[in-house]
C-alpha cells in the first residue's frame, strides 16, 4: 500500500506526498489511518496508508516508474558484484605478473644450464604452471564480465528513452494545473483528516517528564473541552487530605510555578483519578462514593451524586491502594466513571455519567478483577487497563463499550519512576496525562483508525 505522511501543528500544514494526476477516491473506499498526538517536538503526526486499490497504482506512468526503479536496483547490485570481482580478479593478476616473471628468468637459467639443472627446474616449472592454473577461471570470467557490460550498455540506452519518454509526457502538465493538484490533494486530506476522531490504541511512546513536584501520589489535568487558547493546567497533590487545587494559565507556567489561582474544595478528595471536564472539576468526596461536580467559574459545587454500590476508602482500589476506588475520566464520548461492586464480584464497573446531573446513563460489568489492576483510562469508549503501578506495567486489557466485548492486550509503556498513581488520557491533547511517583509525565498514544470515505471530488 501507498502510504502518505502529514504532520499538523496549529499554525502550519506541511504536506509530503506522491503526485498521482488522474488520483480520485471511489466511494466507499476504506482507509486505514494510524495517528500519534505528538512527536518529539510537540507536533501532530497523523500517517494516511491508502488502500492497494488506487488509481495511484494503476496509473501507467506509475508502473513504468517502479519498473524503472526495479531495473535501476537491479543494475546496482550486479555493478556491486562486478566491481567486488574485479578487485579480487584484479589481485588475482598482480600476483601472476610477479609469477609469470620469475618463469622468464627460469626459461633463460634452462637455456644455459639445461644439462646440469634440468631435473630441478623441471620441477620448479611445474610448480610455476600449477599456480597459474586459477588464472584459466578468472580469464572466462572476465568474458562473462565482458558480457555483462555490455548488457549495462543496453539497458542504459532503454532506460534513457524510457525517461525521456515520461519526461516530456509529465512536461504536458503547466506549474499552474500542477499547483491546482496539489491543493486538491491537500484539500482532500484535511477532509480525511477532519474524520480521525476515535480510533484503536496501538503504542503508547515517551514519557516526557513536565515537572517534578509534590508528594509521591497526586494528580495534575487540563480540561479537553476547553477552546485551543485555553491551556489552563490544575494540580492536585498528595490523595487525601488535601482540598487545595492549584491553577496554571498555561504549562510554562506550571513548569515555572507561577500560580494564578487557587480553590478551595468544600471537601476533601479521596484518590488521584479527579478529572477537569468542560470547566468542571468531578472527584469523589472522601471516604465516601459520593462523585462531585465542582464549577471553576462560579466556586461552588454544582451537583454531587452518590455512585450506587461502589466500593470505596480502599474496598476495591487499584493495586497501589490510595482510595483508588473511583476513577472518574473523560474521553471523545463524554464522562465516565470507574469502580466496583460487590454484585459483581469486586470486578470493574464502566457507567458513563451525564455530565450536569451526574446521573448514570448506562453502565457495563466486566469480569476484571479492580483490585488487580494497577490503572486504567477511557479512549473512544474503550477501557483500557495497565496489569501493574510498578516497573514493567503494561496495557493488558480492554474492554469495548460500543461492543460489550473485551480483548486481553500486549502494548507495554515506559514507567521512567517506578510508581504510577495516576494515568489519564485527555481527548484534545490525545495524550496520557501521568503521576509518575512525584514526576509529572505526558506519554504519546497512537491510534489506529479505520474509516470509510464517499467520493469527496
Amino acid at each position: 500500500m501507498r502510504s502518505l505522511s502529514i504532520v499538523l501543528n496549529p499554525l502550519l500544514f506541511l504536506l509530503w506526498f506522491g503526485y498521482c494526476p488522474s488520483a480520485t477516491i471511489r466511494p466507499k473506499e476504506g482507509w486505514q489511518v494510524y495517528s500519534s498526538a505528538q512527536d518529539a517536538d510537540g507536533r501532530c503526526i497523523c500517517t494516511v496508508v491508502a488502500p492497494e486499490q488506487t488509481l495511484c497504482s494503476r496509473d501507467a506512468k506509475g508502473r513504468q516508474l517502479r519498473q524503472l526503479l526495479e531495473k535501476v536496483q537491479n543494475m546496482s547490485q550486479s555493478i556491486e558484484v562486478l566491481n567486488l570481482r574485479t578487485q579480487r580478479d584484479f589481485q588475482y593478476i598482480m600476483r601472476m605478473e610477479s609469477q609469470i616473471k620469475g618463469l622468464k628468468s627460469k626459461f633463460r637459467q634452462i637455456e644455459t644450464e639445461r644439462k646440469t639443472l634440468v631435473n630441478r627446474n623441471f620441477q620448479d616449472l611445474k610448480g610455476k604452471m600449477e599456480a597459474l592454473q586459477p588464472l584459466i577461471p578468472v580469464l572466462e570470467q572476465y568474458k562473462t564480465d565482458a558480457r555483462l557490460i555490455t548488457q549495462f550498455k543496453e539497458e542504459i540506452r532503454n532506460l534513457t528513452a524510457i525517461l525521456v519518454a515520461i519526461q516530456e509526457e509529465m512536461g504536458a502538465y503547466d506549474y499552474e494545473e500542477l499547483q491546482q493538484k496539489v491543493v486538491s490533494l491537500e484539500s482532500r486530506l484535511r477532509s480525511c483528516m477532519s474524520k480521525l476522531t476515535c480510533g484503536k490504541l496501538m503504542k503508547i511512546t515517551g514519557p516526557l517528564t513536565v515537572k517534578t513536584s509534590g508528594a509521591r501520589f497526586g494528580a495534575w489535568m487540563t480540561d479537553p473541552q476547553a477552546s485551543p487558547q485555553n491551556n489552563r493546567v490544575w494540580y492536585m497533590d498528595s490523595y487525601t487530605n488535601n482540598r487545595i487545587v492549584k491553577e496554571y494559565k498555561s504549562i510554562d507556567d506550571f513548569v515555572a510555578g507561577v500560580e494564578s489561582r487557587t480553590y478551595t474544595l468544600p471537601f476533601k478528595w479521596a484518590g488521584t483519578n479527579h478529572v477537569v471536564y468542560n470547566g468542571s472539576l468531578y472527584y469523589n468526596k472522601i471516604q465516601s462514593n459520593i462523585v462531585v461536580r465542582y464549577r471553576f467559574e462560579t466556586g461552588r459545587v454544582a451537583t454531587q451524586r452518590a455512585l450506587e454500590s461502589a466500593g470505596f476508602h480502599n474496598v476495591y482500589p487499584y493495586t497501589w491502594g490510595g482510595f483508588s476506588d473511583i476513577d472518574l475520566m473523560a474521553d471523545e464520548l463524554g464522562l465516565w466513571a470507574v469502580y466496583a461492586t460487590n454484585q459483581n464480584a469486586g470486578n470493574v464497573v464502566i457507567s458513563r455519567l451525564n455530565a450536569d446531573t451526574l446521573q448514570v446513563l448506562r453502565t457495563w460489568n466486566t469480569e476484571y478483577s479492580k483490585r488487580n489492576a494497577g490503572e486504567s483510562f477511557m479512549i473512544c469508549g474503550t477501557l483500557y487497563i495497565t496489569n501493574s503501578h510498578l516497573t514493567g506495567a503494561k496495557v493488558y486489557y480492554a474492554y469495548a463499550t460500543d461492543t460489550s466485548t473485551y480483548e486481553y492486550t500486549d502494548i507495554p509503556f515506559h514507567n521512567q519512576y517506578f510508581h504510577m498513581s495516576m494515568l489519564d488520557y485527555n481527548a484534545r491533547e490525545r495524550a496520557l496525562y501521568g503521576w509518575n511517583n512525584g514526576h509529572q509525565v505526558l506519554f504519546n498514544v497512537t491510534l489506529f483508525h479505520v474509516i470509510k470515505t464517499e467520493d469527496d471530488s
